[in-house]
């Protein structure tokens, strides 16, 4: 199945990178650029993008806010969005994760990690740049109190998988690490989606850095 993006970024040299290091992929297409926010707002309601690929920094509309608009509530199976920008001061990623970005990539991450986030994007993960993650991570474990450690809703099995999520590992690590398949991977991961409720894996993640999840075994 191809991969339809939309980019949005106000300078036009790195739109025109950013396409064809996508366009290169056999299972990707670029179908529309937008050069500000509200811009790409409509685009994405216009050509209905399997991922929107977001810059920050942007004129009449930065892109957090065009990400917050394109997630509104009621919105009919919105785009993914992956907020690509040269800042990674960690308010930034905070708002993209936690307004329903897809992924934070900062844009010097190169070629290969650009492909992977949009194709984890597609396939309903998120993936952040490896030069943040740990920082955010680490920004986000607080110690809990035994009153949040109480509220878990999940499973001992799902609390299992969780940890395997916010240690970074892939549907397919966690499935050779549990000995399950793949689709039982992905089954786990509605349902825990479902309990807590969180939209994606990178907010399966912050969960359990908050609550100290990570700290048992």
């Amino acid at each position: 199945m191809t991969i339809r993006v939309l980019i949005a970024d106000d300078q036009a040299m790195v739109r025109a990178g950013f396409s064809m290091i996508l366009a290169a992929e056999d299972d990707i297409e670029v179908v529309a650029e937008a050069a500000d926010g509200l811009e790409a707002v409509e685009l994405a309601r216009l050509h209905r993008p399997d991922v929107v690929l977001m810059d920050i920094r942007m004129p009449r509309l930065d892109g957090l806010e065009a990400l917050r608009r394109i997630n509104r509530p009621g919105a009919v199976n919105p785009p993914k969005v992956v907020v690509a920008t040269t800042f990674d001061d960690d308010e930034y990623v905070h708002r993209a994760l936690r307004d329903g970005a897809a992924g934070f990539l900062i844009k010097d991450s190169g070629p290969a990690l650009l492909v992977e986030a949009i194709r984890a994007a597609a396939s309903g993960e998120a993936l952040v740049s490896p030069s943040i993650t740990v920082r955010l991570l680490r920004g986000l474990h607080r110690p809990a109190t035994d009153a949040r450690r109480a509220q878990s809703p999940l499973s001992a099995r799902e609390l299992e998988l969780v940890r395997l999520v916010a240690r970074g590992l892939t549907n397919a690590e966690i499935a050779a690490e549990l000995s399950i398949s793949i689709g039982t991977v992905k089954t786990h991961l509605g349902n825990v989606q479902t309990k807590l409720p969180a939209r994606n894996r990178v907010e399966i993640a912050a969960w359990a850095w908050e609550t100290g999840v990570l700290d048992r075994t």
